[in-house]
């Protein structure tokens, strides 16, 4: 349960960074990769709190990261 609850916590987060990016249209790509990197601290701190396991925090976060990223780039594809 306690993955469960941290991957739709991590997805949540990965929405929010998506949204940020949105916004931030016109930034440099440097603004852009240290937001991706704050956001995934986040992930990582948020997912770490909940599952008290730095393996499982990792796994999660990347199959949250993967996930979020095929389903954004499958919707991109379609044009949604």
């Amino acid at each position: 349960m306690k993955v469960y609850i941290a991957m739709l916590l991590q997805l949540m987060i990965w929405s929010g960074y998506t949204f940020i990016e949105w916004l931030s249209k016109y930034d440099q790509l440097l603004f852009k990769v240290l937001m991706f990197f704050v956001f995934f601290y986040l992930a990582i701190i948020i997912g770490n709190y909940i599952m008290k396991s730095i393996r499982k925090t990792c796994f999660v976060t990347a199959l949250s990261l993967s996930l979020y990223g095929s389903l954004h780039l499958t919707m991109s594809l379609m044009g949604v």
